[in-house]
């Protein structure tokens, strides 16, 4: 069974092709014009074991917002496509994960219904060349076209680059364990019987 999906979205603000695997190795080919969100999405599909390949363009030159945005959609429209029906995935998952004095954990669960929890105090001003908000922004779009829960909470920390770094490896993490597929169970996990 290929769990793959290739998303293709063009606006005036933003022009975006994205091609995700579910069942990959972690790696990531990725081109937005944004070095740190780059480094993000790559360590999203690190710890997720997630393939990702993006080429996008948009209105950086005015404020990255739209890009971040979009990506998140194309990315939330392509996980939702390449799970399927559901069947046989574990459905939940949970990771909490350090990166040096910042704890941050996430809770997921692949439900058909879009909601984000996201509780972050971050210190202020920009981690890299980008407003913390955006990343808010980009797991929103994400949740809302991939139709699941994310529950993300900054447990602590200091640094905002290693709260924002221990939030994508811990959404990866748990996003992998929730889309994988448990051996010997076909049928969707849930009273329903669909997600």
């Amino acid at each position: 069974m290929s769990r793959k999906a290739a998303i293709k979205r063009k606006t005036t603000e933003t022009a975006i092709i994205l091609d995700l695997n579910l069942d990959g190795r972690g790696h990531a080919d990725l081109a937005t014009g944004l070095p740190f969100f780059e480094h993000m999405l790559t360590l999203w599909c690190r710890h997720g074991f997630f393939d990702l390949k993006i080429e996008a363009r948009g209105d950086i030159a005015v404020d990255p917002h739209h890009l971040v945005e979009d990506t998140g959609l194309c990315l939330g429209q392509a996980f939702n496509e390449a799970l399927g029906s559901k069947k046989g995935i574990r459905r939940y998952g949970f990771s909490s994960v350090p990166m040096d004095e910042a704890l941050v954990t996430a809770v997921t669960d692949l439900s058909g219904r879009s909601w984000l929890h996201y509780d972050f105090e971050l210190p202020p001003g920009p981690v890299g060349p980008m407003d913390p908000e955006l990343f808010r922004e980009f797991w929103q779009a994400f949740v809302n076209e991939g139709r699941f829960n994310l529950h993300l909470v900054m447990n602590h920390g200091l640094n905002k680059h290693h709260i924002i770094e221990a939030s994508y490896k811990a959404a990866g993490r748990a996003l992998n364990e929730a889309s994988s597929v448990m051996e010997g169970f076909d049928e969707v996990l849930s009273t329903k019987g669909n997600l």
